[in-house]
């Protein structure tokens, strides 16, 4: 196996749920070594959800397992001082801290930015929420359905007539952690340049706009606000699902030549030349009439023979497939997409979990181990504080300040805390009420990303 791009990172973690257990397992597949802290007895949401209860009752649900693999789990209590000690030790070895708790709840339990700094000046600091840290709904809390309507994101989902709705996955989640864990890459390169560490404040509301391309691009550019076209793509026709002998077909003919082919396989050549068709632009406009003249042309063959014939011919066409179907493709098989660990819970029997889609020098990178059990790395408490701060000690070297004739000099480069609420389902994070440990924050002060 190669070296792994963030071999020796050490990463804090205590998120919930999937926007920010979704950023770290990202950086656990890239090599960083994931300490996840979760509540005593409880741990992280996430453990409770998923479609089989016997796994949810075992605090193994499959929404845990799906995002945790790779990762350590400690317990830690913020209101035990001995924890909190613990925590600051590990603190002051880590690379990464990452948290999706809502705005000003970590500053509220004697962890502001300043403080974080002053324990480790090289420290990358990540928030994940649902709007950011500033401005007037920094406080307000988010799950992932609830950013998809603040986006605008539901209104162009559906038909006109079905719309809005939500996207069947929790994308402004998934999104939302992509970028923190994209961020957080780079802040550790700067890090190298600089010396110092970051403080990131990742909003999914922004993310998810940032992602939805033409949706938002077309109205901020010619002030032409988006519809919902259902299955079919506003940019181009005929490109959308159209109805073969046995089932959907996807077809993006976008351009001239691949629409002309098109026309000529399946054996209506006259659309060519036909005026309502002739330009793109034209297509368009007359999008349902030429959709159905190619549903009653495609109608004579099954999608996969039209999958094979149109992609043989340049033209883009597929299958839309169902999950499972969409997972057991050869393809994936072939780059490794899926890989099988050890079943946390269910001795004998395979775990699947899927990879980051990122091959490095030919290699997919798989989680290393499965997924914790709460608290299962509570023993190596003491040996993880020694090794981290050790560790922190032989990168901590501070990096000359540049100037115009020097190039800056590079610095070289996880327990039962009060688990970060997620949005979908707010928790409470307790700690000491005391001067040096402010009263924990309700539930509802803690909810932040899903």
């Amino acid at each position: 196996m190669h070296v792994r791009p963030l071999d020796g990172i050490r990463v804090l973690d205590l998120t919930n749920v999937l926007a920010g257990p979704y950023c770290s397992y990202q950086l656990m597949l890239l090599g960083a070594e994931v300490v996840k802290i979760e509540r005593p007895g409880q741990g992280d949401l996430a453990r409770s959800l998923g479609p089989d209860p016997s796994l949810n009752d075992e605090a193994i649900g499959a929404s845990f397992l799906a995002q945790n693999a790779g990762k350590k789990s400690v317990e830690l209590d913020l209101k035990d001082s001995a924890d909190r000690t613990f925590f600051e030790e590990l603190l002051t070895g880590a690379d990464v801290l990452l948290e999706n708790f809502r705005a000003g709840v970590l500053e509220r339990m004697g962890y502001d930015t300043d403080r974080l700094r002053h324990l480790n000046e090289r420290l990358v600091y990540c928030s994940i929420s649902g709007f950011g840290h500033t401005g007037p709904m920094s406080d307000v809390p988010a799950y992932d359905q609830i950013v998809q309507g603040l986006t605008g994101m539901m209104s162009v989902t559906g038909t006109p007539e079905t719309a809005p709705q939500r996207v069947g996955f929790p994308v402004c989640d998934t999104t939302g952690g992509l970028m923190a864990a994209l961020a957080v890459s780079a802040a550790l390169l700067q890090r190298e340049r600089t010396g110092r560490g970051s403080r990131l404040d990742v909003s999914m509301l922004e993310v998810s706009l940032s992602t939805m391309g033409w949706a938002v691009s077309n109205y901020l550019v010619s002030g032409i606000p988006p519809r919902p076209l259902g299955d079919q793509n506003a940019t181009a026709a005929p490109s959308g699902t159209f109805h073969t002998l046995d089932g959907p077909l996807n077809i993006s003919a976008n351009q001239q030549r691949q629409f002309e082919t098109l026309c000529r396989l399946v054996g209506a050549p006259e659309l060519v030349s036909d005026p309502r068709f002739g330009e793109r632009e034209q297509r368009k406009v007359h999008r349902a009439e030429l959709n159905a003249a190619l549903d009653a042309a495609l109608a004579a063959r099954p999608a996969a023979d039209w999958e094979r014939e149109l992609t043989a011919a340049g033209v883009p066409a597929a299958r839309v497939l169902t999950v499972p179907q969409a997972l057991e493709q050869p393809q994936l098989e072939h780059r490794g997409f899926v890989a099988e660990l050890d079943h946390p819970g269910r001795a004998g029997q395979p775990l699947r979990v899927v990879g980051n889609g990122v091959l490095f020098d030919g290699e997919a990178f798989a989680p290393p181990s499965r997924p914790p059990l709460l608290g299962e790395h509570n023993h190596e408490r003491r040996q993880l504080a020694r090794r981290w701060a050790s560790a922190a000690a032989s990168t901590s070297a501070p990096a000359p300040t540049p100037t115009p004739t020097s190039a800056p000099t590079p610095a070289s480069a996880p327990t039962s805390a009060p688990a970060p609420a997620p949005a979908s389902a707010p928790t409470s994070t307790s700690a000491p009420a005391s001067p040096s440990t402010p009263a924990s924050p309700s539930a509802s002060e803690e909810a932040t990303a899903s």
